[in-house]
């Protein structure tokens, strides 16, 4: 599936995953390929990325690789839509 990160400075992240990870206002949840279209509101936390990334240099300092090998992102808040095998996170 193809996820998207966006801020209101840059984007992000521009890649084909796996799986993500993120922090709802009602818990953690995760999206896997053909998962059903949603649309949440996140709150402050870690997103969670499963895949075999490259990312721009400028963006590179912000993700971090954990213990199990995801990539992760922490986020203030933000929004959430997937649709049609593509998942876009607007976050702060």
């Amino acid at each position: 599936m193809k996820l998207e990160i966006i801020s209101p400075e840059a984007v992000l992240l521009q890649a084909e995953v796996k799986s993500v990870a993120v922090p709802g206002v009602n818990g953690e949840f995760q999206m896997l390929d053909n998962h059903a279209p949603i649309v949440s509101i996140l709150q402050e936390g870690l997103v969670k990325i499963d895949g075999n990334i490259s990312f721009s240099d400028a963006s590179k300092k912000l993700f971090n690789k954990s213990a199990d090998g995801r990539w992760t992102l922490f986020i203030n808040s933000g929004t959430l839509e997937m649709n049609n095998n593509k998942v876009i996170i607007l976050a702060d």
